[in-house]
């Protein structure tokens, strides 16, 4: 079913730098909690992401991503996340993150 264009519109997609990462050996599937700085309209979010096939804490943290920030709140297990990463999910279901090509101000709304 196609999205209407004020659909699409109302999903807000910013980029935030991730500023700490976590293990999250609650989750069922091998999880990261990262926490997120969007600048100071948005703030500071969490979220739990799947992304540990291809990324190692130390490598995450300070970088920039792409997630959806107005989606509702997501309780996994004793977590709640906040917002929700994007990335491509390859055929192996490992996640490649969406980020800017140059580092640009937090919070900068996606169009």
């Amino acid at each position: 079913m196609d999205l209407t264009w004020n659909e699409f519109e109302r999903t807000d997609m910013r980029v935030g730098t991730i500023i700490e990462v976590n293990d999250f050996p609650e989750a069922r599937k091998p999880a990261f909690q990262l926490t997120i700085d969007f600048g100071s309209e948005i703030g500071i979010r969490k979220s739990s992401a799947q992304i540990t096939k291809r990324y190692q804490k130390e490598d995450l943290v300070n970088r920039q991503i792409v997630a959806v920030v107005n989606f509702p709140k997501k309780q996994i297990g004793k977590f709640m996340s906040e917002c929700l990463v994007l990335g491509a999910v390859g055929e192996e279901g490992d996640v490649i993150l969406l980020a800017p090509d140059f580092r640009i101000p937090n919070g900068l709304r996606i169009g």
